[in-house]
Order: C-alpha cells, then sequence, then structure tokens
C-alpha cells in the first residue's frame, strides 16, 4: 500500500509497481469512501486504450459490484470525459478512471471522479489513500456489473452546448485529426464529421505502443499532423492526449498552436456571443487578461493543476476555465477538463475565423505575449526547502526588469515593471523544479528563464 500515492491527477506507475492487487486495494477505498459518504448509486469504471486498461477496470468493477455498487463500464475504451459526463448524467455516485494519459506505455494509472463530474479534491484523495486496504467483498446485496454506451451521451451534450443542432455545420471546413493512438479515436473525429468537417484521420488506430513514443500531443510528436495542415490538406489540426481530456491545435502559419495563444483566442471566441470571468492558473499567460479587461470581465488565478481551475470555475460562473498544458473547459459543461468538447468548439471557431487571423487580431491589440519554460532537477525531498529558500532570496530585478510584485498562489510568480513574468513552482508529477516566463520577445523571455534556471540552481 505504500506503493499507491494519489497525486496531481491520480495514481500513476510503470507495471511493476501498477498491479492488480494494488488497483483492488484502490477499489476498496474509492468503496469505502463513498459509503462513508453516504452514497448509494452506480459507479462509472472507464478505462482507456492500453492494453491492460480493461482488465484493470473489470477489477475495479467486481471489487465496487462485491461492496453493493452497481458498475458501469463503457463499452470500449473511451475518452476520460465522456467517463466524467457520465457521472453527472447518470446520477452516479462517481467514477473510476483507468488511464496514464500522456505517460509512455509501460505506465498505467488510476482517478477518482467525484459525484459533480470535477477532479477530486485533496480532501477526497487523501480520505481514499486513509481508506486502502485489501477487498472485502461481503455484500449482503452485490451490484450488478454491465456496460453502457458512454460517448453518444457526451457527443449530443457537446454539440447542444457549441451550438443548436441546426447551426452547427462545419461543411468546408477540413479538419486533420490525430488521436496519437489513444481514445479519442472513434469519438473526437467522429464528432467533427457528424459536425460537417471533412476529417483526415492520423493515428486513429489502437496501438499498445503508441507509435513508440508517449501519446503527449507537443510540438515534436505532431510534426506530420502540422505538415498536413502546412502543405494546405487542412484548414487545421487537432490532437488528443491518451485519454483525451487534453488537446493540442496546429495552424497553417503558427504549427503548432501555443496553448496559451489556443485559451486566449477561444475565449475571445465565446466573449463574442456570451460573457463571463475567465480562470487561469499562474502559469498561463496574462493575454487571458487582457481580453477580459477590454471586455470588461473579471479574471482569476488559481494553483497549477485542473482541480483548482474546476474549483474556481464554480465559484465564479465562468466562461471558460485553463491551462498552459493544454486542459479547458467551458459553462454549462462538467468542470472537467474535455479535449474532446474542446476539438468541436475549436473547429467551430476556426470556421468562423481562422485561429491564424484572430491571433494575429489580439496580439496586434493587446501586445506579442511569448510564453516558456524550462525545468531544473530537484529531489522530491528537496522541493519544500528550496521554496522555503526562495523566499529569502527574491531578487530586486530579473533580466534587467525591476521586480514589482511577488505572487504566491504556487511558488513564487515575480511580476516585472514591464509587464513580463518569472514563475518558479515544482512539480507535481517529476523531480523538478519548474521554471516559467512569459515576456513580449523570445530574447527577454530567454533572458528571464536563464536568470530563473540560475537563481533555482543555487538553491538546490
Amino acid at each position: 500500500m505504500d506503493e499507491i500515492s494519489f497525486g496531481t491527477d491520480g495514481w500513476r506507475a510503470t507495471l511493476d509497481t501498477f498491479t492488480d492487487r494494488r488497483v483492488r486495494i484502490v477499489g476498496q477505498a474509492v468503496a469505502d469512501t463513498l459509503a462513508e459518504q453516504g452514497h448509494d448509486g452506480p459507479v462509472i469504471v472507464g478505462y482507456d486504450a492500453r492494453p491492460t486498461s480493461e482488465g484493470f477496470a473489470e477489477s475495479l468493477a467486481e471489487v465496487l459490484a462485491g461492496n453493493g455498487f452497481d458498475a458501469v463500464l463503457p463499452e470500449r475504451d473511451c475518452p476520460t470525459p465522456c467517463a466524467a459526463y457520465a457521472v453527472v448524467d447518470r446520477d452516479a455516485a462517481g467514477a473510476l478512471m483507468v488511464t496514464a494519459s500522456h505517460n509512455p506505455p509501460e505506465y498505467n494509472g488510476v482517478k477518482f471522479i467525484p459525484d459533480d463530474g470535477a477532479p477530486a479534491l485533496p480532501e477526497v484523495t487523501e480520505r481514499i489513500v486513509a481508506n486502502l486496504r485489501e477487498p472485502a467483498l461481503d455484500a449482503a446485496d452485490p451490484g450488478e456489473i454491465r456496460r453502457a454506451d458512454l460517448v453518444t451521451p457526451h457527443a449530443e451534450h457537446a454539440r447542444a452546448l457549441v451550438a443548436d443542432d441546426s447551426a452547427l455545420d462545419l461543411s468546408g471546413l477540413t479538419v486533420a485529426y490525430d488521436a496519437m493512438h489513444g481514445s479519442g479515436r472513434g469519438v473526437t473525429d467522429a464528432l467533427l464529421e457528424a459536425a460537417g468537417a471533412d476529417v483526415i484521420r492520423l493515428r486513429c488506430e489502437r496501438d499498445a505502443e503508441f507509435g513508440g513514443s508517449a501519446p503527449e500531443p507537443s510540438a515534436e510528436n505532431l510534426e506530420t499532423l502540422a505538415e498536413h495542415v502546412g502543405h494546405g490538406d487542412a484548414d487545421l489540426g487537432i490532437a488528443n492526449d491518451g485519454d483525451a481530456d487534453r488537446l493540442a491545435v496546429v495552424t497553417p502559419e503558427r504549427g503548432h498552436l501555443d496553448e496559451n495563444l489556443f485559451f486566449a483566442a477561444t475565449y475571445d471566441h465565446l466573449l463574442q456571443s456570451d460573457s463571463g470571468p475567465a480562470i487561469r492558473t499562474v502559469s498561463t499567460t496574462f493575454l487571458i487578461d487582457r481580453i477580459a479587461e477590454a471586455h470588461g470581465e473579471e479574471v482569476f488565478e488559481t494553483a497549477v493543476g485542473f482541480k483548482w481551475v474546476a474549483q474556481a470555475m464554480g465559484e465564479h460562473d465562468a466562461l471558460m476555465g485553463g491551462e498552459e498544458s493544454g486542459g479547458f473547459s467551458v459553462r454549462g459543461h462538467i468542470r472537467e477538463k474535455d479535449g474532446v468538447l474542446m476539438a468541436l468548439l475549436a473547429a467551430t471557431a476556426a470556421a468562423e475565423e481562422s485561429y491564424d487571423e484572430r491571433v494575429d487580431r489580439l496580439t496586434a491589440e493587446h501586445g506579442r505575449i511569448v510564453a516558456d519554460k524550462v525545468s531544473v532537477d530537484c529531489p522530491d525531498s528537496e522541493k519544500a526547502r528550496v521554496i522555503d529558500d526562495l523566499a529569502d532570496h527574491i531578487p530586486d530585478e530579473v533580466a534587467g526588469e525591476e521586480v514589482a510584485d511577488v505572487v504566491t498562489v504556487d511558488g513564487f510568480k515575480l511580476l516585472l515593471a514591464d509587464g513580463s513574468w518569472l514563475l518558479v513552482r515544482p512539480s507535481g508529477t517529476e523531480p523538478k523544479m519548474r521554471v516559467y516566463g512569459e515576456s513580449g520577445s523570445e530574447e527577454h523571455t530567454a533572458a528571464i528563464l536563464d536568470d530563473g534556471r540560475e537563481l533555482v540552481e543555487a538553491l538546490v
């Protein structure tokens, strides 16, 4: 049980550690936690495209049923957002999702989704960890295990949320879609095609090895997608990560579109017909703030992690929430990042005004932004000390600019006099410190990151 730990987004580990016995222990802990909370509804048990995921999901379902809970499995591997939406759609007690998201194929993982469909907050995951024990399948009235279509209800909701069916017409738009061999295949592409788009499919076959790389939609992993769009085969490129809760967008002029710019442009698109604040993490661009201010809206900043974005979206009735790592959601949907819904929204926005044109217009109006990040190796055991020491080593200036203010929402964010910034925070998933920077030019951002890296390296 010491090997089981719930981090930023559930428990992930390599398959030598992520064993069936330990997965069943997690299932028992979730059953006990739900019982403590007074839940008696069904539990959704989703799983991604990894070859071991379905078997682990079936084991979880057996443990839940043995504790008196009905368990609902999908008809096939499915995106995490489909399982999360099913929680609300079916009035379920919660969901377990077997996925290692964008991790390499030798990993797997499991996350718990509470009954509101939003990410579990620390008090929930801490209770699950406290309840870890060997399964006791002794319910007087065992639950039923059944299969159900979790994709269609989500797709119908996505279409209704983005536009009325009569108005949702993407005919004339060609989208190249890269599933990266993950669970978005046959789901995101089908949703786009049903809306009228012509879809060019890439890596839409199931592959246990994900084609030899992790299903992470980074620029270096999307070169073929970028070629299709750059050569004029498609108007827009969209990719999902392994469990399709995140997305990346590729445009003809920019190639891989920085997720900060995607957030800004999509929020601007939504503001053309709606209103409401935006929620962004401390590591996400200030361009969101400038767009919001121009529309008389507010922006609320959170710590890194979509659970904090989701919490703030509920508190402030936000129009859109997101993070620079590619996770986004919008008002009217579950407060969980959703790369399937966002793919449809992105295509709808692009059909109205291309992302290249919209970004050009926004940066001309609000100023150019260049955001980047680097990492510094740091043992997990040293992260807290480094952050504590950093409090006594805040410089007077960074990259030649005065430090005007310091924000401590998550780590230390140094706001510079010219509007640029430096952020230092511990990674929640790796033994590293993250260093982020944003300014109006590549050179200034590089200088900010260099100073940030030197600052952290001196303390590690």
